[in-house]
């Protein structure tokens, strides 16, 4: 049989054709339901439906809510949500990365979310991977979406908690008491790490009293030797953005088999990079810093900001003097949906 050679000028053709088929669409939105026991899935992609204002707790939405989906670029990204956080403070990110021509995937991580915010912690760690591979198995399955997808290569995005998500699924491994480890070691520098938004010091006299009661809570908890792990094959090209990584053998980072990417923030409070973020990089000669914000804080990577914010949790996520929110953070969703274009779609 002849080889059929097509024109370049028609193959550039169908090229625009699929990319301004992609430019125009607008972001639509469903929710599909979970793999038991899992809670639900939600759900961004390219549709070719109207958009309308949909609220969403405090936020307003402009989507297609149950559109109708359009073939984007036929490949999936799963975002891991932080702790206790819920899909919409990851709204402006999975917008950009709709407009780029994926589909995008938020599973609701049980009993640690803005529903349900009862085991958060190495509990919900433990749990949190096999979340995200079974919703993989939702998007794959449903009527919808399949059709329109492949799975040989997903990409992964995790924040903070969800960064830790990410970490495993790249193939770190970590254990509950390499963190009560390292908070023994290192409790007044990283206190937030280890105490969570309960509390905080503020170099009164309370503050010994605060890390002998936190230290002690931990040494009660974090008992479990055992080191934690799991992959999924399906599952390429990850971004971890600003991750909890104090509990990881950064050794098992040395050989990890995807492309991982990291992005830091200078003025994370929360997270001190030099005990998370920054910590992979000398063990990991693959990975790429996605971006590195000079100011940014661990907010910075919550688009939109959550507008009922206030104590402790605003103090540690509101932006420090000087960000510049309007131009840092679009440039950075752009950034990490450039890393899964090139990991995921661009031709090997």
């Amino acid at each position: 049989m002849p080889k059929l050679e097509l024109p370049v000028h028609v193959i550039l053709a169908a090229v625009l054709a699929l990319l301004s088929s992609v430019a125009q669409a607008a972001v639509g939105l469903t929710e599909l339901e979970g793999i038991q026991p899992d809670g639900p899935v939600t759900v961004f992609f390219p549709s070719n439906s109207e958009t309308q204002r949909v609220r969403r707790g405090p936020f307003q939405l402009d989507v297609a809510w149950n559109g109708a989906p359009v073939r984007g670029n036929g490949r999936l990204i799963v975002i891991s949500h932080g702790s206790p956080a819920s899909p919409w403070v990851y709204a402006d990110l999975a917008r950009t990365l709709v407009e780029a021509g994926f589909v995008v995937a938020l599973p609701e991580h049980f009993a640690d979310n803005y529903k349900n915010d009862s085991e958060p912690g190495p509990p919900s760690w433990k749990r949190r991977p096999f979340e995200v591979s079974r919703a993989i198995d939702v998007i794959g399955r449903d009527p919808r979406f399949g059709p329109l997808l492949t799975l040989d290569k997903v990409g992964m995005y995790g924040m903070s908690a969800g960064g830790h998500t990410a970490l495993t699924l790249a193939g770190g491994r970590w254990s509950p008491a390499e963190l009560r480890r390292h908070c023994e070691s290192h409790i007044a520098e990283d206190f937030q790490a280890c105490a969570g938004p309960s509390t905080q010091l503020t170099g009164g006299f309370l503050d010994g009293l605060k890390i002998r009661v936190v230290l002690g809570g931990l040494r009660g908890k974090l008992t479990d030797e055992a080191w934690y792990a799991h992959t999924d094959p399906r599952i390429t090209a990850i971004v971890a953005g600003v991750p909890f990584a104090a509990d990881f053998d950064v050794a098992s980072f040395g050989a990890i088999g995807v492309s991982l990417g990291i992005v830091t923030a200078r003025a994370d409070r929360w997270l001190i990079p030099r005990f998370h973020s920054d910590k992979i990089f000398p063990a990991c000669p693959t990975c790429v810093k996605v971006a590195d914000l000079e100011n940014g804080g661990h907010g910075a990577l919550l688009s939109p900001l959550p507008p009922d914010r206030s104590g402790l949790v605003a103090d540690l996520i509101d932006d420090p003097p000087g960000f510049d929110r309007a131009r840092v953070v679009p440039d950075l969703n752009g950034k990490i949906a450039s890393f899964f274009q090139k990991h995921l779609t661009s031709p090997k």
